[in-house]
């Protein structure tokens, strides 16, 4: 492993490590989830070029023993996405289908639980965008996660345009695994993309003397204008996904999205950390 490698490496692990920490996660337990992501990934590369997919042949890759393998592939990785994956997809419902909006405002519109019609209430909206999961667990589940209220008078009134985890929950950890890997993916794919114009896009700005003072109105401009251009993101990506309109026509089923962060910490002085000013990496569609 070559340094500048090695030292990238390090810095993700090190972020990772914090939050393990925090956790009572033991270095056992890590290292039996690196050996069991090496494994998975390896088996899927092999899978992608035609190779043949033994247990012997990722041994040889991994430096792992065939025991090992053999019990990796066995066990493998529970997919946890799809209870989340349905939440944020009703919640887009409710943000975007105009039965669920309020026809005045475009805003999303307070839902009775459950009509005779089925028109404008909680259970058809669920009904619609959630696949086989129930209305009653979905309500519970999104309550929960404090996206929804019920009303004094019953009805159901959902919080806000973004979901944001509170505190340390699980879907703050979620977060933790889509987010993180969807950049790496991102990285990775530039990295190794020969056409500049099939690279996806990937800026950061950044500056490292700037008076602590000035940073409560940068994060409330941030978050104004970020979530101002999420929105518009998000109701262009809705009019285009099958979930949505199942009538669109084109093939294939991809996934596509672009996330905005803010991050503030004290500025480094260590050997080799950029200057300040803007920093930009990635390249432009």
């Amino acid at each position: 492993m070559d340094k500048t490698l090695r030292l990238a490496f390090y810095r993700i692990l090190a972020g990772l490590m914090r939050i393990l920490y925090r956790k009572g996660i033991a270095f056992g337990e890590f290292t039996q989830l690196v050996k069991q992501a090496y494994v998975d990934v390896v088996a899927q590369e092999l899978a992608k070029t035609g190779e043949r997919v033994t247990t012997t042949r990722i041994a040889v890759i991994t430096g792992l023993t065939r025991k090992d393998v053999a019990q990796l592939r066995e066990e493998g990785q529970a997919d946890t996405s799809q209870r989340f994956s349905r939440v944020l997809r009703v919640m887009n419902g409710w943000l975007n289908d105009s039965q669920f909006t309020d026809a005045s405002s475009g805003q999303p519109a307070l839902l009775v639980f459950r009509d005779t019609a089925g028109q404008g209430s909680f259970e058809a909206l669920v009904q619609r965008y959630s696949g086989d999961m129930s209305c009653f667990a979905m309500l519970d589940e999104m309550k929960r996660i404090h996206l929804v209220e019920e009303q004094a008078d019953g009805r159901i009134c959902l919080l806000g345009p973004v979901y944001i985890p509170q505190g340390d929950d699980s879907g703050t950890m979620q977060l933790l695994g889509e987010d993180v890997s969807l950049l790496i993916a991102t990285i990775d794919h530039n990295s190794a993309c020969v056409d500049p114009q099939q690279r996806y896009y990937q800026r950061k700005v950044s500056y490292n003397n700037l008076p602590q003072e000035v940073l409560p109105e940068f994060r409330a401009f941030v978050r104004q204008d970020a979530q101002q251009l999420l929105l518009r993101f998000n109701a262009w990506l809705y009019q285009h996904d099958r979930d949505s309109n199942p009538a669109l026509p084109g093939t294939g089923r991809m996934q596509a999205g672009v996330g905005i962060y803010y991050f503030e910490q004290a500025a480094s002085t260590s050997a080799g950390i950029a200057p300040a000013g803007t920093k930009e990496s990635g390249n432009e569609d």
